[in-house]
């Protein structure tokens, strides 16, 4: 693997060549002379750059090398940071640092990453994750990850931003770890570890917008565009004058982070707010990258979107006019789960709401496919009917379905004991691809709240108003939480001990119970929709799901609402594996039979959920 990663080397930036050799290369069309300022050494020097055609500058210096500051001087009159930047070591308006990758010694020879049928996604904050915040921290808790089940982790943004405490998709240097998570090297560690312990790891990364401190890249050139708005900035040009150069850069840097850094898998950040009109689509483009450089590492690598289009072109293959991602995440699938277990129908949650919505979410996952939706008050989305349930990154709970609350409560705060575990169940019973949010596991009550850490006064009072008019506008009463508070962030952490507590132990023990039977059991194990059947009783709040491999047929029931009575729905003998409402799942006992024969009529406990095996 290391032998590999300097075949492949982004020519933006400070590209370290041989022994005291550095190549600098930006681009900068509104530039007219350009020049890098090396800050190390007795006395500082000044080297001007050539300017290449397409308004890129580039020169290779001597005497340079890993931990040598610099600056760009811009027409003999401003300094700035490189936004191609490796390293920020203090901060988004300090210098840039020269990175040497081959001064890591990576332990992970001959991985080749996981099929993204075999994931089970753990997202976390690394600033909230641990109380040091540090990516060496994360490596501490690892293995009660691995012990746990889960199979990859999800690092939200780590790209540099502005401070010591933000979401990290205020991030302005794209290539940069962050400095106060312990930069370049600190997350190469984590990396490292989790592919020692057999874990992938993917990187949230954000290409529909750079944060708005810090970010210098219009002094260079025409890195945004004011033909688009998003809610968090200027659009990124993807498709206007000068855009061919942009493209390069995002596409590099994608392929930066899973050469150099050996990352298994991109999240990319709200791909709605990527506005590209041009024949060739950037997320086509960059997807096909990606792809390439995993046949030449011979790994396997995954791009995965955040969209809330429910477009399913993102999934479809080239072939047939799509562009071919790996996967997406599934927020139909969390918004029909949360509506049945909390109850909440204000916002987009009023789309939602029964039974029949959770069921055709497992079923073909997207329940908005072309129908009304009056959230909206229009059509919304295409049919993902004929798409593989793997391509659906599903889930209880995350990062933003908690965290843009007004008061950041996690379910587990939301609802009961017993709806938790029924939560836990549909999510890692279903076909898809499962995650969990930090915490969510061993039900983490702590909140995980908005938070940023800005030097601009005028900024932090921007941000405020804006979350106190969203929330307003939203039908919230009260006043937020001050996103710009130390408090606000060291609420959101999480409190870890929590894990060997009463039914915080208990919900954990389920949790590892069914990733086990995800994993051992072949029914559970085959993620295919044909080898699904998909039941929902909308009168009695029942959902009844089957999955079957060879000669193994598995059923799941849920049930959303009070207890029921109802006939069994499968013939045949069964035999009962688990059953939430069971004493020994801390439940108020079950009256499920242990072994069905025949479609007799059976009662359930209220908010439980249960898993039978037919009998041979």
């Amino acid at each position: 693997m290391a032998s590999n990663s300097g075949m492949f080397r982004v020519n933006l930036g400070a590209v370290t060549l041989d022994a005291g050799r550095v190549r600098f290369r930006v681009w900068a069309p509104k530039v007219q002379r350009l020049a890098v300022n090396i800050l190390d050494g007795p006395i500082p020097r000044s080297v001007p750059l050539e300017r290449e055609t397409n308004g890129y500058f580039s020169g290779t210096l001597d005497g340079v090398g890993e931990g040598s500051r610099y600056l760009y001087l811009l027409d003999e009159e401003t300094l700035r940071p490189d936004p191609a930047s490796r390293f920020q070591p203090v901060g988004v308006h300090g210098p840039s640092q020269v990175v040497d990758p081959a001064r890591f010694q990576w332990a992970d020879a001959g991985w080749q990453g996981i099929p993204l049928d075999e994931y089970v996604i753990y997202e976390l904050h690394v600033g909230a994750f641990t109380p040091e915040g540090t990516f060496e921290a994360t490596i501490t808790r690892l293995d009660a990850l691995r012990e746990l089940g889960v199979t990859a982790v999800e690092l939200m943004p780590v790209a540099q931003f502005p401070g010591k405490r933000n979401w990290g998709y205020d991030g302005v240097y794209p290539f940069a770890p962050h400095n106060g998570y312990g930069g370049p090297h600190g997350l190469k560690e984590l990396i490292d570890a989790c592919h020692c312990r057999g874990m992938a790891v993917i990187l949230d990364v954000v290409y529909n917008h750079l944060g708005p401190e810090g970010n210098y890249t219009g002094c260079f050139g025409h890195y945004h565009t004011d033909r688009y708005r998003t809610p968090w900035g200027d659009a990124i040009n993807y498709d206007g004058p000068e855009s061919d150069p942009v493209r390069h850069f995002i596409v590099s840097n994608a392929l930066y982070w899973v050469t150099e850094y050996h990352a298994d898998a991109l999240r990319l950040d709200a791909v709605h707010g990527i506005f590209d009109f041009g024949a060739r689509h950037i997320l086509d483009e960059l997807t096909v990258a990606v792809h390439r450089r995993a046949r030449m590492l011979g790994r396997r690598i995954h791009v995965i979107a955040e969209s809330d289009l429910n477009d399913v072109r993102l999934l479809k293959p080239h072939r047939q006019g799509g562009y071919n991602l790996d996967a997406q995440w599934s927020d139909d699938f969390h918004h029909s789960l949360h509506t049945l277990l909390a109850g909440e129908q204000e916002g987009y949650y009023r789309d939602f709401g029964g039974v029949t919505h959770l069921a055709k979410a497992v079923r073909e996952g997207f329940v908005y496919d072309g129908t009304y939706s009056a959230y909206r008050r229009r059509r919304h989305g295409s049919s993902s009917r004929l798409r593989p349930a793997h391509q659906f990154v599903v889930c209880a709970q995350n990062h933003d379905q908690t965290g843009n609350r007004m008061h950041g409560e996690r379910l587990a705060t939301l609802v009961s004991f017993e709806a938790l575990k029924v939560a836990a169940g549909v999510l890692f019973l279903s076909p898809c691809v499962p995650l969990l949010f930090m915490g969510e596991e061993y039900g983490e009550t702590a909140p995980f709240l908005y938070f940023i850490d800005h030097s601009d006064p005028d900024l932090v009072a921007a941000v405020r108003r804006g979350r106190r008019e969203e929330f307003e506008a939203a039908g919230y009463r009260g006043k937020p939480p001050d996103p710009a508070a130390r408090e606000t962030f060291a609420r959101s952490r999480l409190a870890w001990d929590l894990r060997g507590r009463g039914r915080h132990r208990t919900l954990l023990a389920l949790c590892r119970t069914l990733i086990s039977l995800r994993r051992e059991r072949p029914a559970l194990a085959l993620l295919e929709r044909k080898n699904l059947a998909v039941r929902a009783l909308e009168t009695e709040r029942l959902l009844f799901m089957e999955r079957w491999s060879g000669d193994e047929r598995l059923l799941s029931l849920f049930n959303f609402s009070r207890e029921a009575r109802f006939p069994f729905p499968a013939a045949g003998s069964w035999r009962k594996l688990l059953d939430s409402a069971g004493h020994d799942w801390n439940g108020p006992g079950s009256p499920l039979p242990a072994t069905v024969r025949g479609e007799r009529q059976v009662a359930m406990a209220g908010q439980s959920f249960a898993l039978y095996r037919k009998e041979p």
